[in-house]
């Protein structure tokens, strides 16, 4: 019956395509992405990274070039107007909404008379995330990496701290350069002890240099001894040891009873940890690895270690740090895979069906704007070359006079029925794209808003897109709590000045307001309810931030209405 050809798996929307499944072993296509034939890449990956070359070929208009290496000769003629990039670009503005905003619970209560300690601490530590924030340039980066997200289903993000600049630096990366090592029993929720980053890096004959493979490793394990980079200049690195030969702790670091190493990082004051990150950043030349080798068991050996600015070589360094500083932000909530989905994977179908009514639309409008006209009856012969013998192409062009003898007759090809319901054809085809896309017409901008009866009607046409969204935003509010909480530890352990040591204070990340709203009617909603007593006045602010008033920060807010309110009393 065939069972054993059929997959099933995070990508198996892509099996229609041949070119998913090209080969005879079920690989993908070579002329899809030649570099997946790397001896280096891991079986598991093959699929993943084919997806994501097709996804970003619909994305910048080259599926049909795409399809022509494979060898489909019509594909050169495929019509293709932008509908994926327009359907990925609306997603993400209305995921992102019109700001965003770090939000530590319990700053808007500091400076209440009854307000504790613990007001005050939010209040700083969400002053100090949002001037780092603006310094690091959060929200260009997280556009970059959720468009990733939300294109290809994975975006991925990286933090490390920066000792010239005394701040954490933030990196965004290609999710086709991760690869985590998973365990076959883990949780896909599960973060992977082990990840690494990797590409190749093609070689340059001008310059002499060869193909190689750069493999950046993080990973989680015990606390060892103090190392150092060799002190023979070669790449490596060496225990640091005493005068008599042994081998030296780093400081802070302590022999616990069982014999294990310990260490206090600065946010869990009073618990021991035996856990900290190592680092390692090689390169590989092609020529030395083996056939059949995986990314995870590259020989060190033959690495080719990279040295940090500082001199550090970069091989198993402890960061000391007890969790990897690399957040993977998935588009959909993950089930029972590792990896996200993307927002085109449920229309795929949609986009080739609309992509070939827009060419077989390009195709008619050519005989439509330029009719066939034939000639019959008696004078209706066209002149002949004198030097082939044959006759020559009646060119019709305005102002063109042809003379017909007795019953003669001229007959005109008209196909602009046939266009039309080519046209019909796409915007039906684009209409259920957009629906089981869940993004109605009015969030693409296709609906005239005089033609939208109400407020409530609008509304209602949204609903799918506010579905969509919560969706999106739940898949990601984790994440970059997660993402917070790292930037407030890498700060710790890097004793910059307005961090101090102690426990991680809980932050989040709101997105603001992706639909328009009745302002008017929020703002009667929100004073009817502070001044009834049934709503606190930072609810209310807060539910003027969320309807888009120019509302920075609530307890500011509050401060300046205050004291504008004893003035006047």
């Amino acid at each position: 019956m065939g069972l054993r050809s059929f997959l099933t798996d995070a990508w198996s929307w892509l099996n229609y395509k041949p070119i998913m499944s090209g080969t005879a072993d079920g690989r993908p296509h070579p002329a899809l992405a030649p570099e997946l034939q790397a001896t280096w890449l891991p079986d598991e990956a093959v699929r993943r990274l084919a997806a994501y070359k097709l996804l970003a070929a619909y994305d910048s208009n080259q599926v049909g070039e795409l399809s022509a290496l494979t060898g489909n000769e019509g594909a050169e003629e495929r019509r293709e107007f932008g509908e994926p990039s327009v359907f990925v670009d609306t997603a993400l503005a209305h995921l992102l909404g019109r700001s965003q905003q770090i939000v530590v619970p319990g700053a808007e209560h500091a400076g209440h008379e009854d307000a504790g300690p613990e007001a005050a601490e939010a209040a700083e530590v969400q002053a100090q995330l949002r001037r780092w924030a603006e310094a690091e340039l959060l929200p260009l980066r997280m556009q970059a990496a959720e468009r990733k997200a939300v294109l290809l289903g994975d975006g991925l993000c990286l933090l490390a701290w920066d000792a010239d600049k005394q701040r954490v630096r933030l990196k965004t990366y290609d999710p086709g350069f991760y690869f985590p090592v998973l365990e076959d029993d883990a949780d896909p929720g599960d973060f992977p002890r082990r990840v690494h980053l990797a590409w190749d890096v093609p070689e340059d004959p001008k310059r002499g240099v060869k193909a190689r493979v750069r493999r950046i490793t993080y990973e989680l394990g015990s606390i060892q001894p103090a190392t150092r980079s060799n002190s023979d200049g070669t790449a490596g690195r060496e225990p640091v040891v005493d005068e008599s030969g042994g081998w030296l702790l780093a400081p802070g670091d302590y022999v616990a009873e069982s014999g294990h190493i310990e260490r206090i990082y600065p946010w869990e004051q009073g618990k021991a940890s035996r856990l900290t990150c190592y680092l390692t950043d090689a390169e590989w030349f092609v020529d030395d690895i083996r056939h059949g080798q995986s990314l995870d068991d590259l020989p060190l050996d033959r690495a080719r270690f990279r040295t940090r600015a500082d001199g550090e070589v970069l091989h198993r360094l402890d960061l000391r740090l007890d969790f990897i500083p690399l957040v993977h932000i998935t588009n959909t909530v993950a089930g029972e895979e590792h990896f996200g989905q993307s927002v085109l994977s449920r229309v795929m179908q949609a986009l080739d069906e609309l992509a070939e009514s827009d060419t077989d639309s390009a195709r008619a409008s050519a005989t439509t704007g330029a009719p066939i006209i034939a000639l019959a009856g008696a004078g209706a012969r066209a002149e002949v070359d004198r030097v082939t013998g044959r006759p020559k192409p009646l060119n019709v062009s305005p102002g063109t006079v042809l003379q017909l003898a007795d019953g003669g007759r001229m007959d005109v090809l008209d196909t602009s029925g046939q266009l039309s319901e080519l046209r019909a054809r796409a915007e039906e085809i684009r209409d259920r794209a957009a629906v089981n896309a869940r993004l109605p017409a009015v969030s693409l901008g296709t609906v005239d808003p005089s033609d939208v009866p109400s407020g409530y009607a609008l509304q209602l046409s949204l609903q799918p897109l506010d579905s969509l969204v919560d969706s999106m935003r739940l898949a990601r509010a984790h994440k970059y709590a997660l993402l917070l909480k790292m930037v407030q530890r890498i700060h710790q352990a890097g004793q910059a000045e307005g961090w101090p040591a102690g426990p991680t204070v809980p932050a989040r990340l709101m997105f603001g307001p992706h639909t328009p709203s009745d302002r008017t009617s929020v703002l009667e909603e929100v004073v009817k309810g502070v001044t009834a007593g049934v709503l606190s006045a930072e609810t209310g602010i807060r539910m003027l931030q969320d309807a888009g008033y120019p509302i920075e920060d609530a307890h500011e807010e509050m401060q300046r209405i205050a004291a504008r309110s004893s003035d006047a009393a």
